[in-house]
């Protein structure tokens, strides 16, 4: 059975009410006699009214402009479902006056995300989605939006600023505790295993802090005697990637697990030696590299961040909030998914 959608000037009759009065206290503004407000407030709770916010916002007859800063898809394959879900969300909100637009920078430069968040600062936004890739620049481009009255969301990195409205990702820490689990398990009875670093500046990454601090409380709290070492591979030693993962390996020989804390785990699986004891890598997100070494075993688990999700809601939440006045969920915590060879086809589009 279909519920009854009430007018205003429904419960008007049901209160005994002028439209105007309930009008005002709908929209909690001008003055209203106690004993009328006590009548319409009961009211709306027993027919459990809803506002025609789609109505509401075509009134306003403004046009949001939201804009969305995030790394370059052509630079790191992780980031090209954001944009799928990026330009979902503009489809549906564009008929409702939120006017979205991407900005794009490379992950690896810093200097490019200054670049492009002075740009988008330009373009004088409502609200801005965007990725702190970089934690001390990502606070100083916080500041400037603060300044210039800009609604703020983030997701995929969690970045502690009193001005960010909402978060959308994963708990980090608890993802890198995911990743000790897994891990101690492919050990076995071996007791030394690594998290590697790759292609991010670690001290200017909290999300790679976060995922790594995860993974050694998971062990420490094992009181198990588990030896966890730490390898940087920066940016610029990407192009040597198999030279620094075989002198980081000749110098811990132990060694039997690896855990890479970023999209880059197919470099590592690559870059293992052929022969030798077998190394288990843990690693993240299903970019089609990652899921050839899954399939081939070089990988035994990948954790799926969902990067479409993330950005599809960042975007929504804010557009919502423009549109229709809803309120922005402060952090929305996505489930963290583990991928095997034997269920990573489920999550492909």
């Amino acid at each position: 059975m279909l519920k009854k959608k009430y007018t205003i000037a429904d419960i008007a009759f049901m209160a005994g009410v002028s439209k105007g009065t309930v009008d005002r206290v709908i929209h909690k503004r001008g003055k209203v006699s106690k004993k009328a407000h006590e009548k319409i407030t009961k009211i709306l709770k027993e027919i459990d009214y809803q506002p025609n916010l789609v109505a509401r916002n075509l009134k306003k007859n403004k046009i949001y402009r939201l804009l969305v800063l995030i790394p370059d898809p052509e630079k790191d394959a992780y980031w090209a479902p954001c944009v799928e879900g990026i330009e979902t969300a503009a489809g549906e909100f564009q008929a409702f006056g939120v006017m979205i637009e991407t900005f794009l920078f490379d992950p690896s430069a810093t200097k490019s995300f200054i670049s492009k968040s002075k740009e988008v600062l330009k373009n004088k936004p409502d609200g801005v989605v965007f990725v702190p890739l970089f934690y001390k620049e990502a606070l100083t481009f916080v500041e400037s939006c603060k300044k210039n009255n800009v609604t703020l969301a983030t997701f995929n990195s969690y970045l502690s600023a009193d001005n960010t409205r909402s978060f959308i990702g994963q708990d980090l820490h608890r993802s890198g505790r995911v990743a000790g689990k897994l891990m101690h398990m492919l050990l076995g009875n071996k007791k030394q295993a690594a998290v590697v670093h790759m292609d991010e500046a670690y001290k200017n990454a909290i999300h790679m802090q976060e995922k790594e601090k995860g993974f050694r409380d998971y062990f420490e709290g094992l009181k198990q005697g588990y030896d966890i070492v730490t390898h940087k591979v920066p940016h610029k030693d990407i192009k040597n990637v198999r030279k620094s993962v075989k002198d980081f390996l000749k110098d811990n020989p132990g060694i039997s697990g690896i855990f890479v804390t970023t999209s880059k785990a197919y470099l590592l699986a690559e870059a293992l030696p052929q022969t030798g004891p077998a190394v288990s890598v843990v690693g993240y997100d299903l970019i089609d590299k990652n899921i050839e070494c899954l399939r081939s075993g070089s990988i035994d688990f990948l954790i799926h961040q969902n990067p479409k999700q993330q950005a599809y809601l960042g975007v929504s939440y804010l557009s919502e909030y423009f549109a229709f006045d809803k309120k922005i969920p402060d952090n929305k915590l996505l489930p963290i998914d583990i991928i095997t060879s034997e269920n990573y086809m489920h999550y492909l589009e």
